[in-house]
């Protein structure tokens, strides 16, 4: 269906460009053609009865039967003299991915899309996603919804694609965001956990005076996720007391002392950053901040937004940095005998055809600069 779309699209313009070079040496000009009654017309394989005029050995078709039969209306205002010609023709169906979570975190970016931490189930289960005025945003009942109102906790069904960026976490535009509950959200350390007849319950409090007071109980049934905040599945065993995490509840609660309510996402948080292959996202944009100061002299080439670069841990064995300094050299050689890792951040530049796209690479470890990917 696409390529039909395209085929239409391509064919109207030329037959609009052609019809008024025909006129072009006046306001109304008077030419003389041959219908030829001989050449078939076919669209799309299928055979019309539009016969073509020829003109100067040019063949014409009449507009609104060659519009018509590529699937396009056309109209005419008199009081503008305008033909104007509209799109009907169907357009392939595209693929979205899809999940089901909530709003780790959003914001609003200086360009007016607002940038969407979301996390859950589905196509992935920890992604970026921009939302811009083509995003559709509404409730559950179909009404619009704006952006601005979005919270963390907030539960939504998201449809977004269909192309990613391959960062760390994956990047994408949202088509559509159908808007939950605002779930209550709650970060602090696990008091207790156990095991109960319908599920997990967990518990959190404060102490006072030497004692252990529970502040609050969540009750955890099937419909309850436990994962790491770039999405990991946990294990309910391996949560235990002092466990950092942050719970996703609510929004109702009883009014029993202390107060219960449902658990729908327990994220355990932790030391991410420095586990192998895991960063927050606090820490890739702190990549991104000292990434740019390595490349401002080369900002005006470059097309990524330094927000928008791409982040990723990658193995020191085999990459390809150029190490410029000897101090460098040193601690690049130091990486890969200790088969560390790499943190890289991606650039699209306006040379990328001839040189590739700039990457800046750094200790996975201190944050320290190693050099640059080498370009083509």
């Amino acid at each position: 269906m696409k390529n039909k779309k395209l085929v239409a699209v391509m064919t109207v313009a030329g037959l609009l460009a052609t019809t008024a070079s025909v006129g072009a040496q006046s306001l109304f000009e008077k030419v003389s053609g041959i219908l030829n009654h001989e050449v078939s017309v076919v669209v799309n394989g299928e055979k019309t009865s539009i016969v073509p005029v020829y003109i100067d050995g040019k063949a014409y078709l009449p507009l609104r039967d060659a519009a018509a039969g590529l699937g396009y209306e056309v109209s005419y205002d008199a009081g503008k003299n305008e033909i104007a010609i509209t799109g009907n023709a169907e357009e392939e169906e595209v693929e979205y991915m899809t999940g089901t979570g909530v709003i780790a975190d959003i914001a609003e970016m200086e360009d007016g899309r607002f940038r969407i931490e979301f996390l859950g189930h589905g196509s992935n289960r920890w992604v970026i996603l921009y939302a811009d005025e083509e995003t559709t945003i509404v409730d559950e009942a179909g009404k619009a919804v704006s952006a601005a109102d979005l919270k963390e906790g907030t539960q939504i069904v998201v449809e977004y694609g269909p192309v990613m960026a391959l960062s760390f976490p994956g990047q994408s535009h949202a088509a559509k965001i159908t808007v939950g509950a605002e779930r209550l959200v709650k970060e602090d350390v696990i008091q207790s956990v156990e095991r109960t007849d319908d599920g997990w319950q967990v518990k959190f409090g404060e102490t006072k005076d030497g004692q252990a007071a529970t502040t609050l109980t969540l009750n955890a049934g099937k419909e309850t996720a436990v994962m790491t905040a770039q999405g990991e599945s946990v294990e309910w065993e391996d949560l235990k007391a002092g466990t950092k995490v942050r719970a996703y509840y609510g929004p109702i609660m009883t009014k029993s002392l202390p107060p219960q309510s449902p658990l729908f996402y327990l994220v355990v948080l932790g030391d991410e950053e420095s586990a192998p292959g895991k960063m927050t996202p606090e820490a890739a944009q702190e990549y991104r901040d000292l990434a740019w100061a390595q490349v401002a002299e080369q900002a005006a080439q470059i097309t990524t937004k330094p927000e928008e670069a791409i982040v990723s841990i990658v193995s020191a064995k085999d990459s390809g940095v150029l190490a410029t300094t000897e101090e460098q050299k040193q601690l690049l050689a130091d990486i890969q005998a200790a088969n560390g890792n790499l943190v890289t951040v991606t650039y699209q530049t306006e040379q990328d055809e001839l040189l590739g796209p700039l990457t800046v690479a750094f200790d996975f470890e201190t944050k320290a600069f190693v050099g640059f990917y080498a370009r083509r």
